[in-house]
């Protein structure tokens, strides 16, 4: 998957239709990916799921902009913490 593929998946998270934001949040995909990546996550970006992760992460960021209240969603950090596990146990 492509950075312009997550980027519309992104627009069409954030119901955006418009391309005026595309550049921004062309920064917050590679600010997610870079996040995730301090983690200690290795990325795969030709995995779906990986992705998927840095576009969901992506989403969380531009919320988090509009509202500082905004915890990360909780499903967000199961999924990071099973990557974790995933990555330290050989899969991937």
């Amino acid at each position: 998957m492509t950075k312009e593929s997550i980027l519309k998946i992104l627009k069409t998270d954030l119901q955006i239709c418009a391309d005026a934001y595309d550049e921004y949040l062309k920064k917050l995909i590679i600010l997610a990916s870079d996040a995730i990546t301090d983690e200690g996550i290795k990325l795969d970006m030709k995995s779906e799921r990986d992705c998927m992760l840095v576009e969901m992460y992506a989403a969380y960021l531009y919320r988090k902009r509009k509202n500082e209240k905004t915890a990360m969603p909780r499903m967000l950090r199961c999924m990071l913490n099973n990557r974790i596990i995933r990555q330290k146990a050989g899969g991937g």
